[in-house]
C-alpha cells in the first residue's frame, strides 16, 4: 500500500516534459494549440503567437499572456501568424508580428504586418506597416513568414487567398506575393517594382501561393522560402528580386480534384523550384542548422509536415536537396521551426507545444 502510494505521489509530481521527452525531443512548453511563430527574446525566453489570437511570453518555465495584442481576424488558416525580433532589438526593442486583419477595405480579412515594442507584459507602440487588401471573406491562403536581411530589411509573405487566377501573377494586386520594405514600414528605394506606376511597391516576387516558410540561408545569405501547393507542387524557392515564381501558370500540382490546372510545370522567364514534393507534406516553418549541435547535420535544412506530421531534415547539395530524412515521426502537425540562442533546434507542434530536438548520441 506504501508503494502505491508512493508512486502515485511520483506522478502526481512529475513534470510534464518526463512523460513527453524520448530519445528524440523534449517538451519545453507544454499546453499550446497551434503555435504558429515563436522567437527568442536575448534572455533565452520566448514569445510564441497562439493562432486564435494571443501572444505569449515564455519566461522561467512560466506562460504569461501578453496584453494589447493586435485584433486577430480568427478564420480558417487566419489569424496570429509569424512574430520576429528587430536584428538590432537589444537596441530599439521593436517586434514583427503578421496576422489576418479586418481593418480596411472590403468584408471578411487579410494578412498585415504590424511592429511593436514590449512593456510591462503589454505591446506598446503599435505601428501598422502594411495591410494587404481588400479584405475577402475567403478564409485561407494568407501566408505568412518573416525574415531580415542584412540591411535589415524586413521580409514577409501573404498567400495568393484563394484567388489564384488573379492575384498571384497580378503586380498591382496584393496576395500571392514576398514583401520588401525598410524596418520603419517605407518603401526600399531599389525595391523591384517602385518605378511602376501601377505597381504595389512593396512586392520584391510574386507568382507565390501560400508560403508559409522563409528563412535567410546563414551560409549563402539568400533568402529561402517554401509553399503550399495544391494536391502535389509544394515548392522549395530561392527567393530573387523582382522575379516570377509561376504560380499558377506552371506547378507540379494538379487541383484536388484530381484534373490540372497547367500542362506546364515550367516556363521561361519565371523561377523553377529548387524542390518540391508530391504528394504534397503541407510544409510549414523552416530553419537552417547553422550551430555544431547536431554534429554533421551542421548545413542542413529543416522543414515541418503539417500533413504527415514530422520534421524532415533536408540535406543540401550545390543548393538542391539531396537527400531528406523524417525526424519526430508522427509527433503531431509541425508549425513552426526555429533554431534557438543555445544554437538547439525548437519545434512548435499542434496541440502539444513546443520541443527540443535532442542532438543523436
Amino acid at each position: 500500500m506504501k508503494l502505491c502510494i508512493s508512486v502515485l505521489f511520483f506522478l502526481i509530481l512529475m513534470p510534464l516534459s518526463f512523460f513527453c521527452q524520448n530519445d528524440e525531443y523534449e517538451l519545453i512548453v507544454s499546453d499550446l494549440t497551434i503555435p504558429w511563430g515563436f522567437t527568442f527574446l536575448p534572455d533565452n525566453s520566448m514569445l510564441i503567437t497562439e493562432k486564435e489570437g494571443k501572444l505569449i511570453h515564455f519566461k522561467e518555465g512560466k506562460k504569461i499572456e501578453i496584453a494589447n495584442v493586435p485584433k486577430v481576424y480568427y478564420r480558417g488558416q487566419g489569424g496570429f501568424l509569424d512574430v520576429e525580433l528587430h536584428p538590432n532589438y537589444k537596441e530599439n526593442g521593436w517586434i514583427y508580428f503578421t496576422y489576418t486583419s479586418s481593418e480596411g477595405k472590403g468584408n471578411g480579412g487579410n494578412t498585415a504586418l504590424m511592429r511593436a515594442k514590449l512593456k510591462n507584459n503589454q505591446l506598446i507602440d503599435k505601428q501598422v506597416l502594411y495591410k494587404a487588401s481588400p479584405n475577402t471573406t475567403t478564409t485561407y491562403h494568407f501566408g505568412s513568414r518573416i525574415t531580415f536581411d542584412k540591411e535589415n530589411h524586413v521580409y514577409f509573405s501573404i498567400g495568393d487567398r484563394g484567388n489564384r487566377d488573379v492575384n498571384p501573377q497580378d503586380i498591382t494586386k496584393d496576395c500571392g506575393k514576398i514583401y520588401r520594405l525598410n524596418d520603419d514600414g517605407t518603401i526600399p528605394k531599389d525595391n523591384p517594382f517602385v518605378n511602376n506606376k501601377y505597381a504595389k511597391k512593396a512586392i520584391y516576387s510574386y507568382g507565390h501561393r501560400n508560403p508559409q516558410g522563409m528563412e535567410i540561408n546563414p551560409f549563402t545569405n539568400e533568402i529561402w522560402s517554401h509553399e503550399h501547393g495544391p494536391k502535389g507542387g509544394d515548392e522549395i524557392n530561392i527567393i530573387k528580386k523582382g522575379k516570377n515564381y509561376g504560380w499558377p501558370k506552371a506547378s507540379f500540382g494538379v487541383n484536388y480534384s484530381g484534373t490540372k490546372f497547367t500542362d506546364k510545370t515550367s516556363i521561361p522567364g519565371m523561377e523553377n523550384p529548387i524542390h518540391y514534393w508530391t504528394p504534397s507534406i503541407a510544409p510549414s516553418g523552416m530553419a537552417f542548422i547553422s550551430s555544431d549541435k547536431y554534429g554533421k547535420w551542421k548545413g542542413n535544412l529543416l522543414v515541418g509536415s503539417l500533413k504527415f506530421q514530422y520534421l524532415s531534415r533536408c540535406i543540401l547539395k550545390d543548393n538542391k536537396v539531396f537527400k531528406e530524412v523524417k525526424l519526430l515521426k508522427d509527433i503531431g502537425r509541425v508549425r513552426s521551426v526555429e533554431q534557438g540562442l543555445d544554437g538547439y533546434i525548437y519545434i512548435g507542434v499542434e496541440n502539444l507545444g513546443i520541443v527540443k530536438l535532442l542532438p543523436k548520441q
